[in-house]
């Protein structure tokens, strides 16, 4: 990502020494949110297998992960994005409903303007109504594509745009 075109600036590149920082902020966040869908008994986070998959996407140069960091601590999220798809995006628990996220976004949205991208795209699990609502509050909109997730018990993933030739939304 180039230069951060918002002031002060929540995004910085992700490296691997921030697994361990990043990897519990993420499970506590995903047990809640994705608890619908990943009933933790049956289903529990895979930290290994995510923390392989961040450093497969830290080593791919077309994809580029990043912390989200806060003035309480250098670690309070995660974004990637491979070229106009946004792969991955959370904030610590304790930061929700804080505008973090919103600033993160907002972030990556003014990243894909200044690229020149037109629209961008993600997949969201089906059960996440916290994250559908953030998205769609923020002028994403379903597409109607829905696919399996490749973690077990393999719940929906539906796939949102959102129209970037338009203003920014706000939430």
């Amino acid at each position: 990502m180039a230069k951060p075109l918002t002031q002060p600036s929540v995004l910085r590149p992700m490296t691997t020494a921030d697994l361990n920082l990043l990897l519990p902020i993420q499970r506590e966040a995903a047990q809640v949110a994705f608890g619908p869908a990943f009933p933790q008994d049956e289903f529990p986070f895979p930290t290994e297998a995510i923390r392989h998959r961040w450093k497969r996407e830290l080593a791919d140069p077309d994809i580029e992960c990043f912390v989200i960091v806060d003035p309480h601590r250098p670690v309070a999220g995660f974004a990637a994005v491979k070229g106009q798809q946004f792969l991955h995006f959370g904030t610590a628990l304790g930061s929700w409903g804080s505008g973090l996220a919103d600033a993160a976004h907002a972030e990556v949205l003014a990243y894909w303007r200044a690229e020149g991208y037109r629209r961008g795209w993600l997949r969201v699990l089906e059960q996440n109504l916290r994250a559908r609502r953030f998205y769609e509050r923020r002028g994403w909109q379903p597409t109607g594509d829905r696919e399996r997730s490749s973690f077990a018990p393999f719940p929906l993933l539906l796939t949102y745009e959102v129209d970037l030739s338009t203003p920014p939304h706000s939430a």
